[in-house]
């Protein structure tokens, strides 16, 4: 019973992130210029992404007999890693790199917090394959920023 609990909390917590991912990506959409189309459409790729992660992630809570973090619920309360708050703060510069910069530092946050879960030794080996699976998805897009940033310098 007590692993159940823990596995809840912990896929909650990447609900959270993926909340906050969303979150952080609607942010920058919003702070981008109109010449920045391409990332426009990259972000909104990426909250896609999120979206999809986080549906899988609550159908396993709810199969747990757990209740899935609401869309609002962000990592205020997470306990695997605050990151994206930075990234949902004000855009200070409006500029493309500044904007990409943030959105690394919250690739390598929701990075840090899949790393955490999949580290626990009580999750089952069915989600970890599934979460190890969205940490790859993610590590892409991860790059795919992180590319873009060293572009725009």
């Amino acid at each position: 019973m007590e692993t159940t609990k823990a596995t809840i909390t912990i896929l909650n917590d990447l609900i959270e992130i993926n909340n906050d991912r969303i979150k952080g990506y609607e942010k920058a959409i919003e702070e981008l210029k109109d010449g920045d189309q391409d990332l426009k459409t990259l972000f909104a790729g990426m909250i896609d992404e999120s979206r999809d992660a986080r549906n899988a992630i609550g159908k396993e809570v709810q199969a747990l007999g757990g209740e899935m973090e609401s869309g609002d619920a962000t990592t205020n309360s997470g306990k695997i890693y605050k990151a994206w708050m930075d990234v949902k703060a004000v855009f200070t510069g409006h500029n493309r790199h500044t904007v990409l910069s943030n959105c690394e530092f919250g690739e390598d946050a929701a990075q840090k917090a899949y790393k955490a879960a999949l580290a626990e030794e009580h999750l089952p080996a069915y989600l970890h394959q599934m979460l190890e699976q969205q940490r790859l998805k993610f590590k892409v897009s991860h790059d795919k920023i992180k590319a873009l940033r060293d572009q725009a310098k």
